[in-house]
């Protein structure tokens, strides 16, 4: 570990006059404290929060000309960075092994260039969410689970520091009088931000990691995601350009299927993607991203999803995709889906297809209170052709568990037919969910669509139990 060198006491020389050895012992440096070193026994964690790491860190800091790191990338100023080290660690006489160095320049590049202690959570591909709950607590969500880390930040104006970069990183501020904020990262990771005095103890970063991997349908239905039958059917759902709706409660992988299904629109289509924060990752050359615009400090400026998606008329789109319907815009999503741009998508917060076209009502009540139930039901039956469930399961696995199509009214009452349920087995209760997909017995609705585009055999195909 880090240890202090001692200065040896010089020996009195015989030949020199009276006095001289007074002075020899005034010339020599004062002892200095031994400063607070981490125990091994501790682990890595309390590196930034260590007396070593803060005397390092001021020096490097003061030493740095932050002029001529304007511009440069981490692999430029790592050798730089290392040599402050050296210098600072030579200086106030510490005794540093090349591990510790090693550790410490990483530690002062993430401050500089990334994201403090949990940049290396964000570059392990096996983690999902980073949550930091204040300096004390960081957790991750790792095969559907949660995991508390050994990482740390020295205070809570460091994690605000963070939060502050993350936010100014796309144009948006967070502050106390601005103390929470939806963000991106660069990779498209969405990051949600809530300061004090709202978060009581101490700043919260809830970070919802973009996959780096392409997940597709037919990869989701090898992981167990789904049904090879089950893929197939979505595939030939997003070709025939239903409406389609992803439902599941936070975290079940809406987004990420929304992403999947969204594989299938044609290149020569023009998609238009509105979002809280940017994060859909379409493949197709002719896309139109737009992203929603807080309100600034005197209030003003705001550009909320509902305004987007009334502009998004007027850009001659074939599909519009939303990535959440959360409130009135609910009512221009319908009524896009119902004036020629098929193939729409969205995903809503349901834990049923039938809790999701309530939802959905309740939604469009929001913007027009004064319309009738019953033109708001006709008007969900005649624009969504089909919802998707999904759910994070206890296993951690998130599975389709229903996919749903609707075929009109009744009466007053909205009629959906389920092509395919997950069925739990609930006999064999282990650590794994188990259970069956189940096709069901029903010609789907839209086979006279899917004949229109020559899909009909391969969509009866795919539905032979």
């Amino acid at each position: 570990m880090f240890g202090q060198k001692q200065v040896p006491r010089p020996e009195p020389d015989p030949d020199a006059p009276p006095g001289a050895e007074a002075a020899q012992v005034a010339e020599a440096p004062p002892p200095v404290a031994p400063l607070a070193r981490p125990h091994a026994s501790e682990g890595g964690e309390v590196l930034v929060r260590s007396d070593l790491f803060r005397v390092i860190r001021n020096g490097v800091f003061a030493a740095m000309n932050a002029s001529a790191a304007v511009g440069k990338t981490r692999e430029q100023m790592k050798p730089g960075v290392e040599q402050l080290v050296l210098d600072v660690a030579e200086r106030e006489r510490l005794n540093i092994t090349l591990a510790e160095q090693g550790q410490i320049v990483g530690e002062l590049l993430n401050d500089m260039f990334g994201l403090g202690p949990i940049e290396p959570l964000l570059a392990d591909d096996t983690i999902t969410d980073v949550l930091v709950n204040g300096p004390d607590q960081v957790w991750v969500e790792r095969h559907g689970r949660l995991e508390l880390t050994n990482c740390k930040f020295r205070d809570n104006t460091h994690v605000t520091n963070v939060a502050q970069r993350i936010a100014a990183g796309v144009g948006r501020r967070v502050d106390e009088s601005s103390p929470m904020v939806d963000a991106r990262l660069a990779d498209g990771s969405r990051v949600n931000v809530v300061l004090p005095p709202l978060a009581i103890h101490g700043a919260s970063i809830s970070i919802r990691k973009f996959s780096k991997r392409n997940i597709t349908l037919h990869r989701m239905s090898q992981q167990g995601n789904m049904s090879g039958a089950m893929a197939t059917v979505l595939k030939l759902a997003s070709t025939c350009r239903l409406n389609v709706i992803v439902s599941g409660g936070t975290g079940s992988g809406k987004t990420t299927l929304l992403n999947a299904l969204s594989h299938f629109i044609g290149h020569g289509e023009r998609t238009v993607t509105i979002e809280d924060a940017a994060e859909l990752q379409l493949v197709q050359p002719h896309v139109v991203s737009l992203e929603t615009r807080p309100e600034n400090a005197e209030g003003l400026g705001a550009v909320t999803q509902r305004d987007l998606v009334r502009n998004a008329l007027r850009m001659r789109p074939d599909r519009i995709i939303l990535g959440e319907t959360r409130g009135s815009e609910a009512f221009d999503v319908l009524q896009a889906m119902n004036t020629g741009h098929d193939g729409s998508m969205t995903t809503i917060h349901a834990n049923t297809p039938r809790d999701g076209i309530t939802r959905l009502e309740s939604m469009v009540m929001m913007a027009n209170g004064n319309l009738p139930l019953l033109s708001i039901r006709r008007q969900i039956a005649s624009a969504v052709h089909m919802i998707v469930q999904i759910e994070r399961m206890r296993d951690g696995m998130r599975r389709v568990t229903r996919i749903t199509e609707l075929v009109g009214m009744e009466g007053e009452v909205i009629i959906t037919q389920d092509l395919f349920t997950f069925r739990y087995d609930a006999s064999a209760y282990s650590e794994e969910v188990k259970g069956v997909f189940e096709t069901g017995a029903v010609r789907p609705a839209f086979a006279a669509r899917a004949a229109y585009y020559g899909l009909e055999d391969a969509l009866l195909e795919a539905m032979r139990p």
